[in-house]
């Protein structure tokens, strides 16, 4: 898998002392997924910068030379941890996500808003910004083990009106090892796929529950724990839950 590739060349660059930053070119589309999987996987102590273009380089005023300096500048000036800068802004790994299909600020980190901004030649960042290192040894060395055709199979399945769960149920019965849940506003599943996510959870197949709305998370009430509800988009959620089976593979 080239994100497996991609990890490992990180790995060996941001190793050599005279290397203090990264940068990544990287398509749109899938771009959000590749920035949480290598924060995830590599939580690095130098700064990755991760950029892209929504116009080609033939276009009248293509917007790739601007994002690639404005990245360049982010790395040299930037923080520790994973990053995405487009349009003059930087986004964290964690709340980026792609919000348009076509326009130059494609991108949007939701009520949070973006991590800072590069102005003039300078970046100017909202706050300070904590990155986690919790368990990267153990994350790491998890990827780094398991040939990436080998990994564990991770599904998202949308809750939506008139739901049913025979696609959870050809789901678990073609192997799949965890279902990450899209759920419908503050993490309500419609109750007939909700019946086959119990079913599945008896099979042994680890179920996440999260929102498929654009911004915000699913907020439990004062006292409630639900291991079950996590705070990330579908599509972060599923690369997260990939890593923590594979931790415990």
């Amino acid at each position: 898998m080239t994100w497996q590739s991609l990890a490992k060349a990180c790995v060996r660059w941001l190793a050599q002392e005279d290397v203090t930053s990264l940068v990544i070119t990287h398509g749109t589309d899938t771009l959000e997924e590749t920035a949480w999987f290598l924060q995830s996987v590599l939580q690095p102590s130098k700064p990755v910068v991760l950029t892209c273009a929504m116009r080609p380089a033939t276009a009248l005023s293509a917007d790739g030379p601007a994002n690639l300096r404005d990245a360049v500048l982010c790395a040299a000036q930037g923080r520790a941890g994973v990053w995405v800068v487009t349009a003059g802004e930087i986004h964290s790994s964690k709340m980026v996500r792609k919000v348009h299909t076509y326009r130059l600020n494609a991108f949007d980190s939701g009520a949070q808003g973006p991590s800072g901004w590069v102005e003039e030649g300078y970046v100017r960042w909202v706050n300070s910004v904590a990155t986690s290192i919790t368990e990267k040894e153990v994350i790491s060395s998890a990827v780094w083990a398991k040939n990436a055709d080998l990994w564990p199979w991770v599904e998202i399945v949308t809750s939506t009106a008139a739901a049913t769960s025979a696609g959870v149920e050809a789901l678990v019965c073609a192997g799949v090892r965890g279902l990450v849940v899209a759920a419908t506003g503050n993490g309500s599943v419609h109750c007939l796929l909700q019946a086959g996510l119990l079913k599945a959870r008896t099979r042994g197949v680890l179920v996440w529950r999260t929102t498929r709305c654009e911004q915000g998370q699913v907020v439990l009430a004062q006292g409630e724990d639900d291991a079950e509800a996590i705070g990330l988009s579908p599509v972060k959620a599923r690369i997260s839950m990939i890593l923590e089976l594979l931790r415990h593979a």
